[in-house]
């Protein structure tokens, strides 16, 4: 089956040292994301960026080194997005989000009636 709908897309860049309450922040807001039920959430590790404190970050294949960029990418309903930004506020000391309308098309199985 088949769905289209007008969403939200937020575009959270970090970076992969970021922590909240001891655990890395990505993961911290991918758990809360699935805790408010948001349709979906994805984590993506970059090579080489920066952002908010303009401090160049990159991968490194040497296992001491763990600050590469990351990006997360948040989709949902305008209603959905909203119960999540207050959580942002409180999670993320350092970074940048760019939220933005999307069309979304959903694919899916009918349930077995």
């Amino acid at each position: 089956m088949k769905e289209q709908f007008e969403a939200r897309m937020l575009r959270i860049h970090l970076g992969e040292s970021d922590r909240w309450q001891g655990k890395p922040l990505h993961e911290a807001i991918v758990a809360k994301c699935l805790e408010l039920g948001i349709a979906g959430a994805i984590v993506y590790r970059g090579i080489e960026g920066y952002g908010a404190s303009t401090r160049i970050r990159h991968s490194s294949h040497w296992k001491f080194s763990r600050d590469a960029p990351i990006k997360l990418s948040i989709i949902d309903t305008e209603e959905q997005i909203q119960k999540l930004i207050p959580h942002l506020d409180e999670m993320v000391a350092e970074g940048l989000i760019a939220m933005s309308r999307v069309e979304v098309i959903r694919y899916f199985r009918a349930s077995a009636k």
